[in-house]
């Protein structure tokens, strides 16, 4: 039987220091990785807290065509979900750190969500799964 895992998604933004003070700062994200590989270049990996889904490889744009993806990789829809075990707290915490919410917390069958978007334009679910 294969065991294979989603590790590491990547996430275009304009700026890497940026990215981690919003990341690490407001989300409250582990901060992995921050290497340099060359003059320009990076490998920055940033986790949620107790993270144990995948990481998030935070790439600096290069040219007009991954510069134009900044905040739309996904086409407009919400592509990021962050799960909580306690919506509540961490919703609270992130209004205090400046985070914009789209929308007022909502109950669904599957648990309580709201929509949020990084400074980049890139849309978040988070989510309390229901028990």
């Amino acid at each position: 039987m294969t065991n294979q895992s989603l590790f590491l998604v990547a996430l275009v933004v304009p700026d890497y220091d940026a990215a981690i003070a919003f990341y690490c700062g407001a989300l409250g994200f582990t901060l992995v990785e921050d290497n340099g590989l060359d003059d320009e270049k990076r490998w920055v990996v940033v986790r949620p807290p107790g993270g144990n889904g995948a990481n998030m490889l935070i790439a600096k744009a290069v040219g007009q065509e991954q510069s134009s993806a900044i905040g739309n990789q996904t086409g407009g829809r919400v592509g990021f979900f962050l799960s909580t075990d306690d919506f509540a707290r961490d919703h609270k915490a992130y209004l205090a750190k400046g985070v914009i919410f789209e929308e007022e917390p909502r109950h669904e069958v599957y648990g309580t969500v709201a929509v949020f978007r990084d400074p980049f334009g890139n849309r978040w679910d988070m989510i309390q799964h229901a028990a």
